[in-house]
């Protein structure tokens, strides 16, 4: 029995390993140019950029953390810019918690919430059922060291590339971002309206009056909590017990 339970976690991690491919390829294409910008700009070495890269997960906080360092902002204020840029992940890690088992254990959860990225989320809560986290790790052991290395390779590049150069490369996270939600959008009619029209608000949201002035993370929290109730409201997803219930029923 123990190596049948082995087997299933083994298979498990390779599945996810497999499926963060494609998410380490758009990493390691937008750490490049993380790493040039804690060279230039932060005046970090290759390890110290690496470091950044490993323990924070976060592109957005990790440029923002980049920018302070840069204006010799104070750790207050630091923290205050990390807490706005990063707390979309509070609500990420919300939703993915309902694609847990109530008997997965507790360590399990937090390593599930380290990972915690956006392609990782989107990977996560688009798995069929619950989230195995054998799964979950694979995809990470995948994503997370390309995102760690490319800072690292950036950093060595820092003065040999012109940054512009390497930017044209996160175009390739982008693709990859979209190969992540098409495929359940195509499921899913009410899917694929809230993905459109989130996508057209959140292009909105970036050149209106007063809305453009807010940060971008809190831009994408005020977003995300709006169309999710919205939709919740007018469209809600039956549980297990609900399905099973109306199947009896008919």
């Amino acid at each position: 029995m123990m190596r049948n339970a082995s087997r299933k976690y083994f298979t498990e991690l390779w599945r996810g390993f497999r499926h963060g491919i494609p998410i380490a390829l758009g990493y390691f294409a937008v750490a490049l140019t993380l790493g040039i910008a804690a060279t230039k700009d932060a005046g970090m070495t290759p390890w110290q950029a690496a470091l950044m890269s490993l323990l924070l997960h976060a592109s957005a906080g990790e440029f923002a953390g980049i920018t302070m360092i840069a204006a010799s902002a104070s750790y207050i204020e630091t923290a205050i810019m990390e807490f706005v840029a990063n707390a979309r992940y509070l609500l990420m890690s919300c939703a993915l918690s309902q694609k847990l088992s109530p008997q997965m254990k507790t360590r399990h959860r937090f390593i599930i919430g380290y990972f915690v990225t956006d392609e990782l989320f989107a990977l996560g809560v688009s798995a069929d059922g619950k989230l195995n986290p054998f799964y979950y790790y694979g995809a990470a052991l995948a994503a997370s060291p390309a995102w760690a290395l490319g800072t690292f390779v950036g950093a060595i590049l820092g003065n040999a590339l012109p940054t512009r150069a390497v930017s044209a490369l996160s175009v390739g996270l982008y693709g990859m971002f979209l190969a992540t939600i098409i495929p359940p959008a195509r499921k899913s009619k009410i899917l694929a309206c809230l993905i459109v029209l989130s996508f057209l608000l959140s292009g909105a949201a970036a050149v209106l009056p007063w809305v453009s002035a807010l940060p971008e993370g809190t831009r994408t929290i005020l977003l995300t909590v709006i169309l999710a109730s919205l939709f919740a409201l007018l469209f809600p997803v039956k549980n297990d017990a609900e399905k099973e219930a109306a199947a009896n029923e008919r």
